[in-house]
Parts: C-alpha cells; structure tokens; sequence
C-alpha cells in the first residue's frame, strides 16, 4: 500500500514539473483554460480572425504537432488547423477537409423543397431549411465548404455533411440555436490514431493565463486500517478543470469520531496541488469507521469530498 502511495504521489510531482517545462513558448499565445491547450502563432491568428471561432471550431484539444499523415496541425473540438509555411503569409493555415475525410454514407433522407433549398452544381447537393440559413450566416463555403451530402441520419441524429464540417439538427434546443456544428476534430483524431498523449492538458505557455472554472478534490488515507491507538495521515490533492495541480487551495478537513466529537484540520496545497494532514488518536472503539469530510475553497470555488479509514484490531 504505501508503495503504491509513493509511486502515485511521485507520477503527480513528476508529471507537474513537465507541465511546467516542456510547453514554454516566445511567441504569442493565447491558453484556453477549458479544455488545457494553447494556440500560437499563426493558427491563433487564424481563430482569432473569425468572430465566430469559439462556436464553429471549439476550443483545441491538442497543441502544435506534426501529425501522422506529415503535415503540422493543431485539434480543436470541431475541426483541425493545418500549416503550410510554403504558402504566403496570411494563407498558411487552413482547415482540414473533415468532412470528407470522415464521411461514410448511410443513406440520404429526402427532405427536399425547391423553395426552401440552394443546389450546388460542383457537388451535386443541396443545402435546405435552417441548415441553409445557418450555412449562410457562418461562413458558407469559404468556412464549410461545399455540401457533400444530403440529409442523413448518423448517431440517431439529422445531419449533413459538408468538405470542412457536418451539421447536426438538435431540436430539443430553443429556435435559432437547433443547427450545430459536430465535434469531427476528435473523430478524426481517432480515425488516424495520433496519439491519446496529445490530448493531455498541459500548463500555459509564455505569460498566458491560467483561469480556474472547476476545482476538483480527491482524498485518501496512508493507512486503510489503523490501531486502536496510532497516527494516521490524509493526502488531499486538488486539480482544475483540466486534471492540472492547484496551488494555495485551504482545504479543512473535519474528522468524525465514534464518540460524536469532531476535529477540525485547516491545510494548504502545495505547488504540486497536494496537502498533508497528520492526526494522533487514542483508544478509538474496535471496529469503528473513521470518516473525514474535507471542503477546499479558492476564491469562489468550491469542491467536497469524503474519506474514511477503519479501527482495527
């Protein structure tokens, strides 16, 4: 047990410092704190140009790397960012054609209305109804390219497929919000199998900040079982949103004796988001559950949660 424990808190140390180091960066960078990712250079150029870039690319799930099929691009929730340095400046970024790169039929759904649709003579398709109103207003073919489907059903939902995306019909949603966008960046980051390690969030680079929206607290004892009379030890380790270590969190740890008394233990993560509290108890009844509620606190954040450890023979 208390090999596993070291190995665990060494994996959390080692791995903090690697965030730390790795990621750093000079150029101009802009850290998206949902999902633990940085955008640089031109590819943040080239989100920030679009005043739409949160809702039609999704925040990146990756950063900057030379993918398997050789190019060096960068995943977002919803699409993919290439680069091309042979190009001029200002057209070396484009996006990835996901669309057609994770198309699989599975057969039309005819829907179509003359008066309600706009036919693509270099595909051969159609765009209809609030599809067609969303492809207008958000880019048209220059952000999505042409339709390379007509409506089909994939995953149990209406959908479309176009070159660079593919459109879902959401109709528990409120009017005007029904036509969305799918996460295509993730399914093709599996189709070519890049590796999982990439999705790892990572710390921000240059002076990015860093912007806390979730704390999330998880606690353990040393010993699963202790003596009647002994020391026991609580290991609280605090992370954001992301799994990444938060410093300077007060956490009070209440411990819940058999005897209906309860002590009170105010502790302090560290830079590697652990905090260790040490308590001595005397002749604890045989048998008895010890249970630990702990609340950690920073700034208006707030997460809970519960450890226990047994009095035994």
């Amino acid at each position: 047990m208390l090999k596993k424990l070291a190995a665990f808190l060494l994996t959390i140390f080692l791995v903090s410092a690697i965030w730390g180091s790795v990621y750093a960066q000079s150029q101009d960078s802009q850290y998206f704190s949902e999902t633990g990712h940085n955008v640089s250079g031109e590819f943040l150029t080239f989100y920030k140009a679009n005043p739409n870039a949160t809702f039609l690319y999704g925040y990146p799930i990756t950063e900057q790397f030379t993918s398997k099929d050789g190019k060096i691009v960068q995943y977002f929730q919803r699409v993919r960012f290439e680069y091309n340095s042979s190009l001029p400046q200002g057209q070396r970024v484009r996006l990835s054609p996901l669309g057609r790169e994770t198309y699989v039929s599975t057969g039309a759904v005819d829907v179509k209305n003359a008066f309600a649709c706009r036919q693509f003579s270099q595909t051969g398709f159609s765009i209809c109804f609030a599809f067609l109103e969303f492809f207008d207003k958000y880019g048209g073919t220059a952000q999505f390219g042409y339709p390379i489907s007509g409506f089909e059903y994939h995953e149990n939902k209406l959908v479309q497929y176009f070159e660079n995306a593919r459109f879902e019909w959401q109709p528990w949603k409120t009017e005007g919000q029904r036509v969305v966008v799918s996460d295509l960046g993730r399914i093709y980051f599996d189709k070519l199998r890049e590796d999982p390690a990439l999705l790892a969030p990572v710390s921000p680079s240059g002076n990015s900040p860093r912007v806390l929206t979730k704390l999330q607290v998880r606690a353990f004892p040393w010993k699963a079982v202790t003596l009647a009379n002994d020391n026991q030890i609580f290991f609280v380790i605090v992370q954001d949103q992301n799994m990444l270590p938060v410093a300077n969190v007060n956490c009070t740890a209440v411990v819940h004796w058999p005897s209906g008394l309860s002590d009170s233990t105010v502790v302090t993560t560290n830079t590697n988001g652990v905090g260790i509290i040490s308590l001595s108890f005397d002749n604890q009844p045989y048998g008895s559950l010890i249970y630990t509620d702990i609340t950690c606190t920073f700034n208006s954040l707030k997460a809970t949660t519960t450890t226990s450890f047994r009095i035994w023979y």
